[in-house]
């Protein structure tokens, strides 16, 4: 049985105004007061993380989560913009925390708002409930998880971050072993994963395979987390790594990389 539920925008029309649910948005402040649907609140992942950019505490979460009015008795539903990261992120931090009802809306908002479906701006502000963490360790990968040599890594990363053109880490490339999949590719026709058919072969083909234990990353977790909610819905036993290559390739561990740069571009760069 999966983790999550896919659900239409009807389906969540419906029940905008139900005590047994709560639709939250997990984008920013500013994206959340530039329109929202009704009685939705908002819980920005970016901001879940520490100084360091690590994950915040388990307790933490759940304090923060209950503060936002989620509680045993109420269904989590979720929505993001046209990307759909911050809302994989939100679902697999729901997961992790002990969560089976977790609902993401298939579409994304610039439809709901192109179908001319209602439209707020006033923040909405939570009745703070108890939230209580049910780990399941096991979603959640950390370093020492990687190094252990899972059968399959995904980066979800883009083309030139895996092959180390991109030079956004102060060491470029990819965890040693690792196989591609940007994660713009997940998704399909306006909706936050493609059919499963496209889904199984995009991995099939790059040698993920169902049964065995994999683990998918990007840089910071938020866009493997993508990859996991496609890989999980499949059937797949995935877990994601949320440190990621920033904190991989931080901690001085060994990388991959298919560029090189010439003599000149290094010159180049020194005027930069």
């Amino acid at each position: 049985m999966s983790l999550f539920q896919l659900v239409s925008a009807d389906w969540v029309a419906e029940r905008l105004e139900s005590p047994e649910f709560l639709v939250i948005d997990p984008r920013s402040v500013l994206r959340y007061t530039s329109g929202h649907p009704k009685n939705a609140v908002n819980f920005p992942v970016a901001k879940q993380r520490d100084p360091e950019g690590r994950l915040l505490g388990a307790e933490e979460l759940a304090r923060r989560l209950g503060n936002a009015g989620l509680d045993a008795r109420r269904t989590p539903v979720i929505y993001d913009n046209a990307d759909g990261r911050s809302a994989a992120f939100l679902a697999w931090m729901l997961a992790y925390l002990g969560r089976t009802d977790v609902h993401v809306m298939e579409t994304f908002w610039e439809r709901w708002v192109a179908d001319g479906r209602e439209v707020f701006y006033r923040p909405v502000q939570p009745t703070a409930r108890e939230f209580v963490a049910r780990l399941r360790p096991e979603l959640r990968a950390t370093m020492a998880d990687v190094q252990k040599n899972a059968a399959w890594l995904v980066d979800l990363r883009t083309a030139d971050e895996f092959s180390g053109k991109a030079e956004i880490d102060a060491r470029p490339g990819r965890i040693p072993g690792a196989v591609n999949l940007s994660c713009e590719q997940i998704g399909a026709n306006g909706r936050i994963l493609s059919a499963p058919e496209r889904l199984e072969e995009m991995f099939a083909a790059r040698g993920v395979k169902r049964g065995d234990s994999g683990i998918a990353y990007c840089r910071t977790g938020v866009r493997a987390a993508l990859g996991f909610l496609a890989l999980e819905r499949l059937g797949y036993n995935v877990a994601l790594y949320d440190g990621s290559y920033a904190e991989w390739s931080g901690s001085g561990l060994p990388v991959e990389k298919d560029f090189e740069k010439t003599e000149t571009e290094k010159g180049e760069g020194a005027h930069v």
